[in-house]
Parts: structure tokens; C-alpha cells; sequence
């Protein structure tokens, strides 16, 4: 999940660093010189966080009034920095509407573990106590940056339908696993710059990267359905429908709980308000139904493909995984990322996958399969990454890897290799 920090100081240099500690992977952090560049900027990002220096060419206490007037629908945390140690204005400050008031200089390393405490603290309180994903008010605040933001990314709706039906039948206790199932899905396909929250128990919210977003809508129904025949009595698994039973022996036809999932991509120009947007979102969803099943609708702007990586460029990966599931998890993340995944290589080709990705297997007959690529001129190009559960990195290497990576490994790091070796 993306958290944001507004840092509003003259002071070049020092604001700088505190960007720099503070900035990372789920953390953006953006500087404003002045006060009015701050008050825009607030109305813009929706920050989590906003860190005021006494460096302004305004009382301090004065301007966190004005930024608590300003943004009592959201809260932020407002933290002054000042260079004074006196406790009257310390006080004076706090009772301004700051929630912290650090005197300067400060120890950086304390600095950035604080600021994670209340980065920690605003995060746990906007969680739903069920899923643990970020509740509706969180996930308007950041739809409400989407709409303020010239960034390109797309917004999927995915909604749970026929879930009351299932509850009334199994259980809550059951729903709730279908539930945790479909987080678990979409969780293991998202990386730290996407966002996940939940509008209420059936309906959630993805903010993701454009170009991989029609990907992920068909993965995720798929994934769904791959699985939702787990949920049902076997009876019912193999009828094709459940039965809502009524007085005496009245039943009714329900159909099994699938997943639809309405989608906007780059296409935000008409839609001046999250109500706007979320009402554009569920009519799109509505345009997936089907009869039976799991579906998505997508409703995008024709991309020019800027950003995207450049097919002039070798994106070909090959993957020998023997774990199904992984190396299902591994198509799919790379795919979403742009790359093609090619299903088999041809060894006397004269154009070879630019990364092949290869697991050692138990007997380490994999490093023989390493070693003979290495061995063949026309895959002089290629970069070779071995995986395994042994750790015995000088031998993987010897046999020609360009890179080692232990497992268990996070999928995240996988792609990050992927992306210096393509550029390499």
C-alpha cells in the first residue's frame, strides 16, 4: 500500500534528506517551498503525513490551524519540526492542531523510525477488523489522488456476487474463506506500488499499473473460478447450482458465487468526483455479468504504448519450474510487468529468450541444463538465473549462472534482477 508524505520547507538541503531517508518502494514522498505550493499540494496528494518546518514565512501555529481547517475530512498526522526547545511553544503548536512537535536537529535515524510509527499508526486505524485491507475511507482518499493525479493507472472494481446466497447455505465461517481466498489471490499479484483496499465485504478496489491491468482482470476471474469448486458440497459441485431451501420442502436456484470486475483505464477526464467514479465502475461491472461464471469489462483509452517497454527490446523469459503453482504465479507476474513468457525454446534457434529462468531440481540436474546453454553460442545473449533450495551459490554459478537466487524468494525481488539484467 502507497503512503504519502508532504514535506513543506524552505531549507534545500535538509528537506532533501529527510526525503531521501523517508522514501521508499510503499512510501512517496514530495516537497513544498512554500505555502501556498503546500495548501495545493494538500488539496492534490491527500497526504498521510505532512511534516511542517518552522522555516516558513509563517507563525507555525497559525498555519497548522489552517491545515486542520483544511483537511478535516482526511486527518492527516501534522508533525512541526522547529529549531526552538521551549516548551510554551511546544505547547502552543500542539494545541494548534499538530499531533507531534519535534525540536531540530534531529537524529535521523530516530527521525525515520517515528515517522514510520505514525505512517504505521494512520495505516492500522483506516483497517478493516475482518480483512485487514484498508477500509472505504482510505480507499476514497486515494481515489480522490487518482482523480488530482496526471500519473497513468488504472482502477478495477472486483465484486463478489451471490455471497449472501452462499452464507445463508454454508455458513459465515465459509464466506469468510472465500473471501480470505480471493484477498490471498489478488494480493499475490500485486507489487508495493499497487493499491488494494475494500469498499465493504463484497466489493474492493485496485489501483495498478495500466498496461498490465486487463491481465490481471482476466487472471483474477480465472484464478477464481480455477478454484470456487473447493467451496461447494459435492452435490452441489456437481449440479451446477446451489439450492436456497424455503418453507417445507420450497427450494430455489442459485447460482454459485463468482467474481465480476468493471475496470477504467487512462480514461478519468469526464469524472470529476470518486461518487462519479465509483457509479461509472459498477455500471462497467454490471456490463461483465454473464450467465455463469467469473467475467471482467474494461473500459480504456486507446494506448500509444508510451512507457511501456519497447518491443525492439528482447522481453522473451523462459521458465522451467517443476512447482506448478509457482511457476503459474511467475507467468503471470511477468506478464503483467510487459514481458513475454515463451513456453519453450528451440536450442538451435538464432534468437533465444533474453532471461531464462531455471530451477536446479533436487538432484541439481538443472545446472547440467545451465551449463549446456552456456555452452552454445546463440545463447551468448541470454542471462541464465538458477534457483534453488541448496545454497551451494559457488557451484550454481560455476555452471555458468549469471545469477543465483535462494528459495524461498519474493517475487518482487525476482523481477527487479529481471529488470537490471534486460538493461545490463
Amino acid at each position: 500500500m502507497l503512503s504519502t508524505i508532504l514535506i513543506i520547507d524552505k531549507r534545500k538541503e535538509l528537506s532533501i534528506k529527510y526525503k531521501k531517508t523517508l522514501e521508499n518502494e510503499h512510501t512517496q514522498v514530495t516537497i513544498s517551498r512554500s505555502i501556498q505550493n503546500g495548501i495545493k499540494q494538500i488539496q492534490a496528494i491527500i497526504p498521510d503525513i505532512i511534516i511542517i518546518s518552522d522555516s516558513i514565512d509563517e507563525k507555525l501555529s497559525f498555519f497548522c490551524e489552517k491545515i486542520r481547517a483544511l483537511t478535516f475530512d482526511t486527518r492527516p498526522v501534522i508533525i512541526a519540526l522547529s529549531k526552538s526547545a521551549d516548551s510554551q511553544d511546544r505547547i502552543e503548536v500542539l494545541e494548534s492542531g499538530a499531533d507531534d512537535f519535534w525540536s531540530e536537529p534531529v537524529n535521523i535515524d530516530e527521525f525515520k523510525i517515528r515517522i514510520q510509527a505514525h505512517l504505521r499508526r494512520e495505516i492500522e486505524s483506516n483497517l478493516d477488523n475482518k480483512t485487514l485491507l484498508p477500509n472505504k475511507k482510505y480507499v476514497e482518499k486515494n481515489l480522490k489522488r487518482l482523480l488530482n493525479s496526471d500519473e497513468k493507472q488504472a482502477t478495477l472494481l472486483v465484486c463478489i456476487e451471490n455471497l449472501e446466497n452462499y452464507k445463508s447455505i454454508y455458513s459465515e465461517i465459509a464466506a469468510d474463506k472465500i473471501l480470505q481466498t480471493l484477498t490471498a489471490i489478488i494480493k499475490s499479484t500485486l507489487d508495493g506500488s499497487d493499491f488494494f483496499g475494500e469498499i465493504d465485504e463484497k466489493n474492493f478496489i485496485i489501483l495498478t499499473n495500466p498496461y498490465g491491468a486487463e491481465k490481471l482482470a482476466a487472471f483474477l476471474t480465472f484464478a477464481f473460478d480455477t478454484v470456487a469448486p473447493k467451496f461447494y458440497s459435492k452435490s452441489d459441485a456437481e449440479r451446477g447450482y446451489m439450492i436456497l431451501k424455503g418453507d417445507g420442502e420450497a427450494g430455489m436456484r442459485a447460482n454459485f458465487v463468482t467474481v465480476l470486475i468493471g475496470g477504467i483505464i487512462d480514461n478519468y477526464k469526464l469524472i470529476t468526483n470518486v461518487d462519479i467514479l465509483l457509479e461509472r465502475l459498477y455500471s462497467i461491472k454490471e456490463i461483465s455479468r454473464v450467465p455463469s461464471g467469473s467475467n471482467y469489462a474494461i473500459d480504456r483509452l486507446k494506448l500509444s504504448g508510451e512507457n511501456s517497454i519497447s518491443k525492439e527490446q528482447n522481453t522473451n523469459i523462459f521458465i522451467k519450474e517443476p512447482d506448478e503453482s509457482l511457476s503459474l504465479l511467475l507467468r503471470t507476474s511477468l506478464e503483467l510487468k510487459g514481458y513475454d513468457v515463451v513456453e519453450n525454446i528451440d536450442i538451435n534457434s538464432s534468437i533465444q529468450p533474453k532471461i531464462l529462468i531455471i530451477d536446479s531440481n533436487d538432484d541439481m540436474s538443472g545446472l547440467e541444463i545451465c551449463k549446456n546453454l552456456k555452452e552454445r553460442l546463440n545463447f551468448v545473449n541470454s542471462k541464465i538465473i538458477v534457483t534453488s533450495t541448496s545454497h551451494n551459490k559457488s557451484d550454481i554459478l560455476a555452471s555458468g549462472a549469471d545469477l543465483y537466487l535462494p528459495k524461498p524468494y519474493e517475487i518482487s525481488e525476482l523481477i527487479k534482477w529481471i529488470e537490471y539484467l534486460i538493461k545490463k
